[in-house]
Formats: structure tokens, C-alpha cells, sequence
């Protein structure tokens, strides 16, 4: 074999290391705490943003107000969030945690992109362009440079309704700022 056809290899099996990693800590979450990925992030930026509106998680999660919309009908609905009308404009909407959420965010684990954010800031900028340039290469290579891509590492559509999902992620912001933002409250 020659050895442009080993490293060859050796790239396309690390990159399916990493899908399988992301689709492993995905169905964790699922059969262990009853969340998706980015139900579970939601879920933390809803307690750590008290009384939050759909735009403004929204913004702060980069999805589209109706991904999240769709994302909070499952948490509300599981009984992990509440809406509320703001009492002084009832056209606005305040999502904020119930007690049953913030049990479960005691119990669940960190979303997987937390580690990540933690150990890719830890790098060198020289080392954080050099696997940004071969990633966005990557994904060139594979025909996927113009798929939208959530800033989660997650498994599975974020939504039902795909339609709603593909119309509206925003693939270029992080969640992050730093990794002291990812603490549950």
C-alpha cells in the first residue's frame, strides 16, 4: 500500500472515530437522561440565562427561533421548562427551567462540545487555524463544505422537522466564549 493511501485511510478512520464518538455520547444522553444533545444545551442556557425568550436563546444557541421553538415544545412538554407571558408585555414569552429541569441538569453530563471547547482554546492559535483549515477542508473534500451544520456535536436531526432545521443553523458561531460558560446553574 503506498503511503498516500495509508494516511488516506488512516484520515477517513478518524473521521468516522469522531462521528462515532458524537453518535455514542448522543445515545448515552438519550437512554440515560431522556435528552438529545441539543435539548441538553438548550436546557443549560435556559437556567444559566434567567427568564430567557425564545429570540434570545435562540441567538445565543445560533438556531433559528423555530428549531427552537421545537426543541422547547419537547422539553416543555417532558416537563423540563415552563413558558411564562411577561407581565409587562404580554406578547413576549420568558422560558425559565422547573424544578424537575434543574434536577435533571444535576444528573446529566456535560454536552460532548464542552471538552472539546475546553481543549481546543488550551491549543496554540497556529494549532487552532492549522485543524480549522484542515477540517473545512475535510468537509470540501467530502462534498459537505455547503451543508449547515449546528454548532453542536450531536447525532440526529436537532428537530422532527427537518425542514425547520435546514432552513435556519447557523454553522459559523460556537456556544461558547470559554469553557467557564458551559457550568450548569
Amino acid at each position: 500500500m503506498s503511503p498516500t493511501m495509508n494516511r488516506c485511510q488512516e484520515v477517513l478512520a478518524s473521521v468516522r472515530r469522531i462521528i462515532r464518538a458524537i453518535d455514542l455520547h448522543s445515545r448515552f444522553l438519550v437512554q440515560n437522561h431522556g435528552l438529545t444533545g441539543p435539548q441538553l444545551v438548550l436546557l443549560q442556557e435556559v437556567s444559566r440565562m434567567a427568564d430567557v425568550t425564545v429570540g434570545e436563546l435562540a441567538t445565543r444557541a445560533s438556531l433559528s427561533p423555530p428549531t427552537v421553538t421545537a426543541i422547547l415544545d419537547r422539553l416543555e412538554k417532558s416537563g423540563l421548562v415552563e413558558r411564562k407571558r411577561s407581565v409587562e408585555d404580554r406578547r413576549r414569552v420568558h422560558i425559565a427551567v422547573t424544578p424537575a429541569g434543574k434536577e435533571l441538569l444535576l444528573e446529566s453530563p456535560p454536552p460532548l462540545q464542552q471538552r472539546f471547547v475546553t481543549e481546543f482554546e488550551a491549543l496554540s492559535d497556529w494549532e487552532q487555524t492549522q485543524i480549522l483549515a484542515s477540517l473545512q477542508r475535510i468537509a470540501s473534500m467530502m462534498d459537505a463544505s455547503t451543508l449547515e451544520a449546528a454548532p453542536l456535536l450531536s447525532s440526529g436531526p436537532l428537530t422532527d422537522d427537518t425542514e425547520t432545521e435546514t432552513e435556519a443553523i447557523d454553522e459559523t458561531v460556537c456556544l461558547s466564549d470559554s469553557p467557564t460558560d458551559h457550568k450548569t446553574a
